[in-house]
């Protein structure tokens, strides 16, 4: 019995003796993830908040270089003089009127492909889906796309900032995939009450499918707000360039950032710094995607949560 009882306390010394080390281990650990997540986080973040302290910074503070994570000398005049530039409000205007209607537009033709393709009886899937992916990896090239698009007269109108990438074939997958995730036994009662495919597509499963139109949307929107290469293409005409394209030539641009608005007011614009002018037109250019998130932002924890109970 003595023997019996001593063992059983020498395990439970072990036992006691590994959780301490366990414990000790796992503090250990997760305190150098957290360490590396949050130099990390600092990491990406230091950029950002470098071209918001420039926005906001004098010239002089600018021009010599102190400017590191907080404005020196605040001053708002670099933003009134962004906001009174007349092509940055109109390439401001023409993004958003690409972002909006390229977004719409990009959802409808997604859904009306992914509804059919997630249908297993749907005659030819395999082949078609294999031809929607070989578009993921090869395309004609941009000479050959110019040439349709010129064919087309799509070259110097809004339509071209957008109709070239109407559907992408990867969101498309990720919509399909999630109809095949909602249960038949909901469109097999719609059609025993007469309803149509059409009307079980607009009334059953896009009401269900709310999570991952708001993130596949967010995705489309984000990137036809960020896209300049398109414009880059096919516009010519100042009166319709998007924001990134007039982004991308302020930056590149070596001269006095605020000639390009075409005039120049001698007391306000010559006393702010080239660079700060183009930290605060980034600024203004980047937060109005980033204020969508907030509102969308449900959807996503409710995508994430569906996945989990049917994954």
């Amino acid at each position: 019995m003595e023997l019996a009882r001593n063992s059983d306390q020498k395990q439970r010394q072990r036992k006691k003796n590994n959780v301490i080390k366990d414990s000790i281990g796992e503090r250990i650990f997760n305190i150098l993830n957290y360490c590396f997540f949050i130099i990390l986080g600092f990491a990406t973040l230091f950029p950002f908040l470098n071209v918001i302290a420039k926005s906001f910074s004098s010239e002089a503070a600018v021009v010599s270089g102190i400017v590191t994570f907080f404005p020196i000398d605040f001053q708002i005049g670099t933003y009134e003089l962004v906001l009174g530039n007349k092509q940055f409000l109109n390439s401001f205007r023409i993004t958003i009127i690409v972002t909006i209607i390229g977004t719409l537009g990009s959802l409808f033709m997604t859904v009306l492909a992914a509804y059919p393709l997630s249908k297993p009886n749907l005659k030819f899937r395999k082949p078609l889906l294999l031809i929607y992916v070989f578009t993921m990896l090869f395309n004609g090239g941009i000479i050959p796309t110019y040439l349709v698009m010129r064919e087309l007269s799509m070259v110097n109108t809004v339509w071209a900032l957008f109709v070239p990438g109407l559907i992408n074939v990867f969101y498309m997958l990720i919509v399909k995939n999630f109809f095949e995730a909602i249960p038949d036994s909901l469109e097999e009662s719609a059609k025993l009450d007469g309803a149509s495919n059409m009307r079980i597509l607009f009334n059953i499963i896009l009401p269900l499918s709310k999570p991952v139109l708001a993130t596949v949307g967010l995705f489309y929107a984000v990137l036809l707000w960020n896209s300049y290469f398109n414009a880059m293409i096919y516009i010519t005409s100042s009166d319709l360039k998007t924001l990134q394209l007039y982004l991308k030539e302020l930056i590149a641009s070596t001269q006095e950032v605020m000639t390009i608005a075409g005039q120049i007011d001698v007391n306000r614009d010559l006393n702010q710094a080239p660079e700060a002018v183009r930290a605060a037109s980034i600024v203004t250019a980047t937060v109005p995607i980033l204020l969508v998130y907030p509102f969308l932002q449900k959807h996503f924890v409710k995508g994430v949560l569906v996945g989990s109970v049917k994954g």
